[in-house]
């Protein structure tokens, strides 16, 4: 399975019952930040869904290239600080202590995995993605199961023609094989598993 390697924020994202609980930033891989009060005023991310179901989510919060433009403008206007590139906009942004600072700056999520999978009887990570938008997630319009390793390669090199275009930033694609009963002999190494791959484009 294919997907779009958002140059953003990574963020793990919890509802009970169906309704937004909490939202954390990934920390260092054990502990995170509660960003909660800032990410309940994205506009993209639902705080109630249709179904009255506990879930855990990973998402990627970013900021739109016309919204960095925007931002940085004020900012200069302001003789405050000048982001260098979105995702560090979004990461300050993100964690801003005032949440109508973080409401008025844009921000966008794209949510592109179910962690706590086993209590959905998920099966594929296809089956995730297709879970997620019938919820009313936002995902990655790009993102596709590859039968294929040409495939793969046709996916990488689709992207990255179209990522210039785009109104957010890329650095890459990911990679994942798309049966979750292959995660398990997969296993990890250190921090990166063994089921997922980044490949990156050159630096722009």
């Amino acid at each position: 399975y294919c997907e779009t390697k958002f140059d953003g924020l990574s963020m793990a994202l919890y509802y009970k019952a169906g309704v937004f609980s909490h939202a954390l930033t990934r920390g260092d891989g054990k502990t995170g930040e509660d960003v909660s009060s800032n990410i309940k005023t994205i506009r993209s991310i639902p705080l109630k869904l249709p179904e009255s179901i506990d879930l855990c989510l990973r998402a990627e919060v970013i900021m739109p290239r016309d919204e960095f433009v925007e931002l940085n403008r004020r900012q200069e206007e302001a003789g405050a600080k000048i982001f260098a590139n979105p995702r560090n906009a979004a990461a300050g942004t993100v964690r801003q202590l005032d949440s109508s600072i973080a409401a008025g700056r844009g921000l966008d999520a794209y949510f592109y995995d179910i962690l706590d999978r086993e209590n959905h009887s998920l099966k594929t990570h296809k089956e995730a993605i297709n879970m997620l938008q019938k919820l009313g997630f936002k995902t990655d319009p790009f993102s596709t199961y590859c039968a294929e390793t040409k495939d793969i390669v046709d996916f990488y090199r689709n992207l990255g023609e179209k990522r210039r275009e785009l109104n957010y930033d890329l650095d890459g694609v990911v990679i994942k094989v798309n049966d979750y009963e292959l995660y398990g002999q997969l296993g990890t190494t250190g921090k990166s598993p063994r089921w997922a791959v980044a490949f990156k484009y050159e630096a722009e």
